[in-house]
């Protein structure tokens, strides 16, 4: 057979297809099928077996995790529906929240634990309470074991306009987290610590 950079060719015969020719065969999707049926023959479609044993892992506990994730979540909710910085939160978990029997109804266990809430004061307030959390980690991802937040306003939708921003749900006092499974009691804290803080 022919090689091209190394490969096998497309356009030539595979034998461990009995001489089929995945360009013949399959037109403009050749190098692709060649790649999967072949590329899966040699390197294998199984993980390696620790990447295996991390990912059973993780689904096998992700009910323990998702609880915790949800409790906290919850707390810290209704810490943050009290707190006289804060505007609003938007958590179906709150009794206050108009979406409050639906999420009973469909997630009886929890609603999850990614919500936002907004900040007395627009942006600079909202820059202020992320820039001032300790154990808050500061990222745009969400669903970490790890607690994140962020202000979206001046991070993940900062290239919108104002009207946009507000749009999305991402106005300029709006700050989201995503609550992790640290200790509830040490991320209130970290959180009032940062509202409460000077400038």
């Amino acid at each position: 057979q022919r090689r091209v950079h190394g490969q096998y060719h497309v356009a030539q015969p595979e034998p461990a297809y009995h001489g089929m020719n995945f360009a013949e065969q399959f037109g403009k999707i050749g190098f692709v099928m060649k790649a999967r049926a072949v590329g899966l023959r040699d390197f294998g479609p199984c993980m390696a077996p620790m990447n295996a044993l991390l990912t059973i892992t993780g689904i096998e506990t992700l009910p323990l995790r998702m609880e915790r994730h949800c409790l906290n979540a919850r707390k810290v909710a209704e810490f943050l529906s009290t707190h006289p910085q804060v505007k609003w939160v938007s958590y179906s978990g709150l009794p206050t929240s108009p979406y409050f029997a639906l999420a009973q109804r469909y997630f009886p266990e929890g609603p999850g634990a990614v919500f936002t809430f907004g900040v007395e004061g627009g942006m600079e307030a909202g820059r202020k309470v992320v820039s001032k959390c300790k154990l808050w980690s500061h990222l745009a991802n969400i669903g970490d074991t790890r607690s994140l937040i962020i202000h979206p306003a001046s991070t993940t939708h900062r290239q919108l306009t104002d009207a946009q921003r507000v749009l999305a749900g991402a106005g300029d006092e709006v700050v989201r987290l995503s609550v992790g499974l640290e200790n509830a009691e040490d991320l209130i804290a970290d959180l009032r610590r940062a509202m409460e803080s000077d400038p």
